[in-house]
């Protein structure tokens, strides 16, 4: 009676596995999608709750110019993730854009940690889980098929 439960407990933990192989690449995708369209379009509409500290760490630039093109920028990363083949350019956009999402933590220490250097405020937090972010974008990429090297060639030529 033992084996026969562990086999179809077996079955059961091969059948869930499957199911989340077969899901998972596509949810953290679409999920890592909208929410850069998501937080991208609070930029543009002046909801987000980042502007203050985006603001105070981009200082050198027009606040009312440079989070609203932040947030096109965040939201096309978004749409990028979402279809399927500009996934690549994606992660190129997420790229150049991630390691500034980190400044405040170098610029603006007061305002990140309670206690430097391990008791995050709210704003240290925020930052931090850019941390996932990165980590879904890495997993997405790791998914990508290689670009044959012929249609390569016609998209460089």
């Amino acid at each position: 009676m033992k084996w026969f439960r562990l086999t179809q407990l077996e079955r059961l933990d091969q059948k869930l596995i499957y199911f989340l192989s077969s899901v998972s690449i596509a949810a953290v995708r679409l999920t890592l999608g909208l929410t850069f369209i998501w937080f991208g379009l609070l930029k543009v509409f002046g909801e987000s709750p980042a502007n203050d500290l985006i603001t105070k760490t981009i200082y050198w630039f027009n606040p009312d110019v440079f989070i609203p093109i932040l947030g096109i920028w965040e939201a096309v990363i978004g749409l990028f993730f979402v279809i399927k083949p500009m996934i690549r350019g994606g992660l190129l956009l997420l790229a150049l854009q991630m390691p500034g999402t980190f400044l405040p933590l170098v610029l603006l220490p007061e305002v990140c940690f309670s206690n430097f250097p391990f008791a995050l405020t709210l704003e240290g937090q925020y930052i931090v889980k850019n941390l996932v972010l990165i980590s879904a974008a890495l997993v997405v990429g790791g998914s990508l098929l290689p670009i044959k090297s012929i249609a390569f060639k016609k998209l460089v030529v």
